[in-house]
Order: C-alpha cells, then structure tokens, then sequence
C-alpha cells in the first residue's frame, strides 16, 4: 500500500531548532501536513484531538518525555496503533531496549539527515 504523503506527523522537540530541521527533511521527503509540540503533554493533547499518521518524537523533554509520551500512546485504546519513532541523542543500549520494551516503531540518533528519515520511516509506513 502506497504512503500517504499528505498524511498528517506528528513532530516533538522541546527544542525549536530541531522542529524546524525535522519538519524540513520531511518537507524535502514531501511530507508537508506537519504539526509540532513542545512536550508530551502537549503532544498528548493534540493527538486525543487529531489523528496523526505518523508521530516523531525526541525522548529528553520536560515535563512529559518522549518515553513517557511513547507509554501513554501505547496505553490509550484509541492511539495505540499510531506508527511512533523516538530520535534520541543517545545511543544507550538500554534506552533502545527501553523504547522497544515500550512499542516504539523505530528509534533515530541524533544527528541524521533525509537518508537517515526516509529509511526509518519506510520501515515503519512501508517505501514511499
């Protein structure tokens, strides 16, 4: 089955640098239908709102971490299904375990490029 390109993502950062990088290598991979939170909470909110085809999120936030917000989604009958891949700048055995443990879809250290993006997610979604 073919991607949705136009589909909506999900992106969470508490860093606003790294939103605007990511919402440009998805732009550069033709993602365009892009939504952005600062924190799992609020990521949290938008997604009991919205549906999103694909969420990406950092791990190291606060109040909410994107683990936390990964075992909420999880735990919620209606977002449990939504395709999740964590980016981290650690590459810690254990928080990979941790994530995996978790149900996250695919798990991205820091830094990548579009290459990087586009292979994670066409595991997760299927090629495109």
């Amino acid at each position: 089955m073919a991607v949705d390109m136009n589909m909506p993502i999900l992106i969470i950062d508490d860093y606003k640098t790294m939103l605007r990088i990511i919402r440009n290598l998805l732009k550069q991979l033709g993602f365009d239908n892009v939504d952005e939170a600062t924190d799992g909470s609020m990521a949290l909110a938008k997604m009991r709102t919205a549906k999103y085809g694909l969420v990406i999120s950092d791990w190291n936030m606060e109040p909410m971490t994107g683990y936390q917000l990964l075992q909420e989604v999880r735990a919620d009958e209606a977002l449990k299904a939504t395709p999740f891949i964590m980016i981290t700048a650690e590459s810690k055995t254990d928080n990979v375990i941790a994530a995996k443990k978790a149900g996250v879809n695919n798990y991205i250290v820091k830094p990548f490029n579009a290459a990087t993006l586009k292979t994670k997610m066409a595991a997760v979604l299927g090629d495109f």
